[in-house]
């Protein structure tokens, strides 16, 4: 199968992401090169991210409660970019992924 490639437009310039299967959602630009066709988006990059900024934010939100309390708080999820959807967090086999790291440090407890 070639590789499909999808470009958006950015605050800094195009962004140009692989994918694997056609996505509804982009016209078709009459170029192709060696890595395949390139199909422009409607939309910006930045807003195509609103969607997981808005999952960060939540989670952020969820674990920063004063009953955790927590000195660190680390998220990772994998984004999978779609040009109908924008970006969704990725699946790991047949679920969504989202790892929260939460860290408490009891040196800065102490000295207070």
């Amino acid at each position: 199968m070639a590789n499909e490639l999808m470009r958006w437009e950015s605050d800094e310039g195009p962004v140009v992401v692989e994918v694997d299967s056609k996505d509804p959602g982009y016209r078709s630009v009459s170029r192709r090169d060696g890595n395949g066709e390139i199909h422009d988006v409607e939309g910006r990059f930045e807003s195509a991210l609103d969607n997981v900024r808005g999952a960060a934010l939540s989670a952020l939100r969820t674990f920063r409660t004063q009953a955790l309390d927590p000195d660190e708080i680390s998220l990772e999820f994998g984004v999978k970019l779609s040009a109908a959807a924008g970006a969704v967090i990725a699946k790991t086999a047949a679920e969504g992924h989202l790892t929260v790291k939460l860290t408490w440090s009891r040196e800065g407890a102490q000295g207070e």
